[in-house]
């Protein structure tokens, strides 16, 4: 059978979609290929998976037809660029998906030569299939490109296109984002016991307020400051907290983190 998915790097967030991508059946384990590097993860994946695994980069190149995932650190992808300079350009030559954190799409398509590319920054929800990946486009990606990098990355959560000025933006957002909500329960539940509640029922009660709140926010469709007032009445406890969160410049510290993690981004991409 024609391998359809390659993907280059086995690790925790290429495994994540590699699973999900099976799971729903997008990809059958015959049309896979995994290159890995370690002998102990690599014997994981072909017995969790079913698929085919190799250390040899440039056979995942030279076999896969649709696409190929490039999920390694972005200190080895000159490496890995190296390996693959002799590689032919055919008219079913694979599209590329990085995700490899503040490597541009110039420096990608100097890589892979007239390569289709895709740059995408997924997060760790992901690993879930509750993810959000932003993407942008190549400049030799078409129609087709841009719907089979929608349905790869819809197998592990929702989907949104940005120019690649804004990538640096969306990984101080959402690539940083899932470290700011767990700092945010984590204190919940800390306020929690801080009250007297037992520490595994402050734990439940913070995760599932924070997961219900975000689950009817996206349900409903409604304002996030439309909710707070709804549950804000006068005089009452929810406001006095509103006040104190207020008092600590609780909005703001958030804004800060966003535009702090977007600033160390742009420094790395450099």
């Amino acid at each position: 059978m024609t391998i359809k998915f390659g993907l280059i790097g086995g690790g925790v967030m290429g495994e994540a979609l590699l699973s999900r991508l099976i799971v729903r059946g997008i990809y059958q384990p015959s049309e896979v290929i995994v290159s890995e590097p370690q002998t102990s993860r690599q014997n994981f994946i072909k017995q969790q998976y079913n698929v085919a695994v190799t250390t040899d980069n440039s056979l995942v190149f030279e076999q896969t037809k649709e696409v190929i995932f490039l999920a390694v650190k972005p200190q080895v992808f000159s490496a890995i660029a190296q390996e693959l300079g002799d590689i032919t350009i055919t008219p079913d030559t694979p599209l590329v998906i990085s995700i490899l954190a503040g490597v541009p799409l110039v420096q990608l398509e100097a890589g892979f030569p007239q390569f289709p590319v895709i740059r995408a920054m997924p997060n760790t929800p992901a690993t879930v299939g509750a993810g959000i990946t932003a993407i942008c486009l190549g400049a030799y990606t078409h129609t087709k490109h841009y719907q089979i990098a929608q349905q790869v990355f819809s197998a592990v959560g929702e989907v949104v296109e940005v120019p690649e000025t804004l990538m640096d933006a969306v990984t101080g957002l959402s690539g940083s984002g899932p470290a700011y909500v767990a700092l945010m329960v984590e204190a919940l539940a800390d306020g929690g016991v801080a009250v007297g509640l037992p520490r595994t029922i402050a734990n439940q009660l913070a995760l599932q307020t924070v997961l219900g709140t975000a689950k009817l926010l996206q349900e409903t469709k409604i304002h996030p400051a439309e909710l707070k007032d709804r549950v804000t009445s006068p005089g009452g406890t929810t406001i006095a907290g509103v006040a104190q969160l207020e008092k600590a410049a609780f909005r703001s510290a958030l804004i800060e983190a966003v535009k702090a993690a977007t600033e160390r981004s742009q420094e790395l991409g450099k």
